[in-house]
């Protein structure tokens, strides 16, 4: 399908649907969310699935033609997925190639050989950021929790004191900072500038985590103390690998993407000037897709072949990488047919005309769209693509970085206090051993005080910006 009869076919979906009045609109909006939020909860159906029956509901409540919602979510989730899959893809190959060459292992082991005391909760708070960057969240999860009971087994510590910064750092990572499925997915459909939203994200991810973490940390040490349960702490990835990448080019691998989008923001915002030729060069190599796909193409070098991986084995395990992604990208592509069906409703421009009525800052109304959805749903990826459809016309008037802005309140506020029908608290609960009560304690009230912190941070920039 060509973009012209891609965007002719959008434009007679909204043609026809936003005849609905702003009150049947408002209604058929809750229905569709109400819909999505009990599937997910009440039957346990897969986001997809639900996010997929949700959109067609919600053309339906708002009076809309079956053919034309149906045109609505389909275009939807093929922009989406053309837009953010590939990225998704590639994040999810570097992952793998950090796991299994034993890279993550290296930069943990060498971490954790400078630090002691103290500075222990510092150093897990590093790792689980660094490691963070490429990794999806359930991923760093498995990968990191050996490593925090070992940790606090051996060197006597309180299991949440190294714990809770890990996790911070871990979740930190996947709200608010690209190339993880949920703020490229925002991005996309807010039409933000990914450079300057990894920056702005990187700006306001630093304070977020020390106060979540090594801060946080000392409180819930003391609400819940804990040993470190024996029967999950198990072998780690690289026990059997011979040799493992260097700790030097294991880290520069994995900033190597963040490094290159970064410099393309910043010689966009100086240079300013599109025939200029150093910005054409960086616009090129800071784009997402090419950042990605050279870190990756580096990757089975310095950390595949590195590790003694023959060619045979680095395919596999770009091949294995991607099987796991399959349902996330299922679950993106669907949220984006959904937001095309909030637009082509009509919804925006509701949702902007309430912001004005009501006069509630644009970056405010946003967070506190997705901690809704947060919390009905579980999910934080379901809350920011509900929530960035939503609020995607918000945006239409603001500068570049408020834009960016406006993303980062949505992936904050989908932080917002993880609870029992989220699959990361059930996820801390098991691997920590702690009941339902002291995960709430520890883990959800950590998500909080992330997503409050990072809107706080969120409003501080946009008065400076």
């Amino acid at each position: 399908m060509t973009s012209l009869s891609v965007e002719t076919l959008a434009a007679d979906a909204t043609e026809t649907i936003t005849s609905a009045g702003n009150a049947q609109l408002g209604i058929a909006v809750l229905a569709g969310i109400a819909v999505i939020v009990l599937l997910i909860t009440k039957f346990k159906l897969h986001a997809f699935l639900a996010l997929t029956i949700g959109s067609l509901a919600l053309g339906a409540f708002a009076g809309a033609p079956l053919d034309k919602a149906i045109a609505s979510f389909t275009t939807g989730l093929g922009a989406t997925v053309a837009g953010v899959g590939v990225l998704i893809a590639l994040g999810a190959i570097l992952g793998k190639l950090l796991a299994d060459s034993g890279g993550a292992d290296q930069i943990v082991d060498t971490i954790l050989a400078k630090a002691s005391g103290r500075a222990m909760p510092w150093a897990m708070v590093l790792i689980a950021s660094v490691i963070g960057l490429p990794l999806f969240f359930e991923v760093g999860i498995v990968l990191l929790i050996p490593v925090v009971l070992l940790v606090a087994k051996r060197g006597n510590y309180s299991l949440m004191r190294i714990g809770i910064p890990a996790l911070a750092g871990l979740s930190v990572m996947h709200g608010l900072i690209p190339p993880h499925p949920g703020p490229l997915v925002a991005i996309d459909a807010i039409g933000a500038n990914l450079g300057v939203t990894l920056a702005l994200g990187v700006l306001i991810a630093i304070p977020t985590v020390i106060i979540a973490g090594p801060v946080f940390s000392r409180y819930a040490a003391r609400w819940v103390d804990i040993p470190a349960p024996e029967r999950m702490i198990t072998e780690r990835p690289s026990e059997d690998l011979e040799r493992r990448p260097g700790f030097g080019a294991t880290v520069a691998t994995v900033l190597l993407p963040v490094v290159l989008m970064l410099v393309k923001a910043l010689v966009d915002i100086v240079v300013d000037n599109p025939d200029n030729g150093l910005q054409r060069v960086t616009d090129v190599i800071g784009s997402p897709l090419i950042a990605l796909l050279a870190a990756v193409i580096v990757a089975m070098f310095t950390l595949g072949r590195a590790a003694g991986f023959t060619k045979g084995r680095i395919s596999t395990t770009v091949e294995k990488s991607l099987g796991p992604i399959a349902g996330i990208l299922l679950i993106v592509g669907a949220g984006g047919g959904f937001k095309q069906t909030l637009i082509d409703s009509g919804v925006g421009q509701m949702i902007l005309e309430f912001s004005k009525d009501w006069s509630i800052p644009a970056l405010l109304l946003a967070w506190l769209i997705a901690v809704a959805i947060r919390l009905a749903t579980g999910s934080a990826t379901v809350a920011t693509i509900s929530a960035a459809g939503l609020v995607a016309p918000l945006a239409a008037d603001m500068s570049t970085a408020h834009a960016s802005l406006l993303v980062l309140a949505i992936g904050a506020g989908s932080l917002f206090f993880s609870h029992v029908n989220d699959a990361g608290f059930w996820l801390v609960k098991e691997y920590f051993g702690m009941t339902v009560g002291q995960t709430l304690k520890t883990w959800s009230v950590m998500e909080t005080i992330i997503s409050v912190t990072g809107l706080g941070f969120v409003l501080l920039l946009s008065l400076v910006l």
